[in-house]
């Protein structure tokens, strides 16, 4: 009975589960409404097999108002699926921003793992190059202030312990190594995501981390890889610039004895010989990522205070998006609220 119970997924209708799990995939807001208005408890609902959640499956295709919708009706923001995966993650692995604005505002756990390669949402986010999620997932580490760039360079007082800005507590979420010593840095390195890169460098992500061999993720750079090794499989020019300029060393050598070079040798991608040869004595200079001065810490903190809920949005207004930079604005912003 029991077997039977968990098969029935202990709702006692999978039928109108699996319509909400449709009306949550396909943004049939109206019809995950009327679910839920007749059974609040389909919220928790989850498929058989892969137990991804309605939460899921709104996360993954961009559907805010239903995840919000999901959230109010008292679903579990940390549920996973049978991969260890969370709604966060899979936001963030399709880049939906708005979506992991939602989560963040409903306190999402930006800390939680997969089962599968310990990759946090932070890893999903930069692997595709979603900078937008990657911003928004640090909101509550980074301080909404556009000198950000400078304050993180010449130190912060110690003495201040009223401080909101721990760069312990961020330094701990940028760089929370994957199976296998992986950063988040590593994968926007390989991948050539420049603009992940430069603002998880401008956040102080650890530019010297290697990987480690666990015994059981496939690496075929090598273990003891730095994100500079990682940029020259990649190829992308630009990013190992960013590297280099940040003080990557040119010479260091991981298990196999591979220098940056030789990787970039090794994969063929003789444009970066140039890059990779010698470390210059004047470092390159660029400006700080668009991304990081965003007033994010602000939105979310206004947002909570005010008991933001999606219902509540009024029509959007004509001043453009602090976060999108694009769109219009539909989120709080530097201590006014806008619709």
């Amino acid at each position: 009975m029991r077997f039977l119970s968990i098969v029935g997924n202990s709702f006692g209708c999978s039928a109108s589960g699996e319509r909400l799990v449709s009306a949550a995939r396909d943004g049939d807001l109206q019809e995950a409404k009327a679910l839920l208005e007749c059974n609040p408890r389909l919220a928790r609902y989850s498929t058989f097999g892969l137990r991804n959640s309605p939460l899921h499956y709104s996360a993954a295709q961009g559907h805010h108002e239903i995840v919000s919708l999901l959230l109010e009706s008292g679903v579990d923001i940390n549920l996973r699926n049978y991969c260890g995966q969370t709604a966060l993650m899979q936001a963030c692995r399709y880049g939906h921003w708005e979506v992991v604005q939602t989560l963040v505002l409903f306190k999402a756990n930006v800390h939680k793992a997969d089962y599968l390669n310990g990759r946090t949402a932070l890893h999903f986010a930069a692997v595709n190059g979603h900078s937008r999620c990657v911003r928004l997932l640090l909101a509550d580490y980074v301080p909404s202030i556009p000198e950000f760039w400078n304050i993180s360079r010449r130190g912060f007082p110690t003495d201040d312990l009223d401080m909101e800005f721990e760069t312990s507590s961020l330094s701990k979420i940028l760089n929370k190594p994957a199976d296998g010593g992986i950063t988040a840095l590593h994968m926007a390195a390989l991948n050539g995501h420049v603009d992940s890169l430069q603002l998880l460098l401008d956040l102080g992500a650890c530019i010297s981390v290697v990987t480690i061999d666990d015994g059981t993720t496939i690496d075929l750079i090598g273990a003891g890889s730095t994100p500079l090794h990682y940029a020259a499989c990649g190829g992308n020019a630009q990013c190992c610039q960013f590297l280099v300029a940040r003080g990557a060393i040119l010479s260091a050598e991981n298990s196999n004895g591979w220098t940056p070079l030789q990787v970039a040798r090794l994969w063929h991608r003789q444009w970066l010989e140039g890059i990779l040869s010698r470390q210059s004595e004047a470092r390159l200079l660029f400006l700080p990522s668009r991304y990081l001065s965003l007033p994010l810490m602000s939105i979310v903190k206004i947002s909570r205070e005010c008991g933001w809920r999606s219902s509540d949005i009024l029509p959007a207004c004509v001043d453009p998006c602090a976060v999108c930079l694009e769109r219009r604005c539909t989120v709080a912003a530097e201590g006014t609220l806008f619709g």
